[in-house]
């Protein structure tokens, strides 16, 4: 049986430009809600890799996954690609610390890592929103 997701939840995937054959990122996971509703939009040829600070969160998460979702523990500013995985076409972060100004060197740090796991077309949408990413990364080329 599906589960049900929050109206804020709702709105939030509602508003992310998916398509079938997408791979998404999701930052700040939590127990998986939205990463589970995305894998079913983005359908079998697309893959969701939903990333989350807490080992607790991954680990609740992991537990009821579908074929194209993968969970896996990073911070967002740690957060890198493995060898040989391919970029993602969109990011989405929901009420993720890093990333609402409170804390800028940090957010600073998370935008870059968010950037190089991104296709160059790539998209992150912040609490429903579209956000600029930069594009040059210092110390890479």
């Amino acid at each position: 049986m599906p589960e049900r997701l929050s109206p804020r939840l709702t709105a939030v995937v509602d508003a992310l430009p998916l398509s079938p054959g997408l791979r998404v990122l999701e930052i700040g996971c939590g127990p998986g809600a939205a990463a589970r509703e995305v894998a079913r939009r983005v359908g079998a040829d697309g893959h969701v890799l939903a990333i989350d600070r807490s080992a607790k969160a991954i680990a609740q998460a992991s537990t009821d996954s579908l074929p194209n979702l993968t969970f896996r523990q990073s911070t967002v500013e740690d957060f890198r690609l493995e060898p040989g995985e391919a970029p993602y076409d969109v990011a989405f972060a929901v009420r993720v610390g890093a990333l609402d100004g409170r804390h800028p060197d940090l957010e600073t740090r998370a935008l870059q890592a968010i950037a190089a796991a991104l296709t160059p077309d790539g998209r992150l949408y912040v609490d429903g929103e579209l956000r600029t990413l930069p594009r040059s990364i210092p110390g890479q080329p």
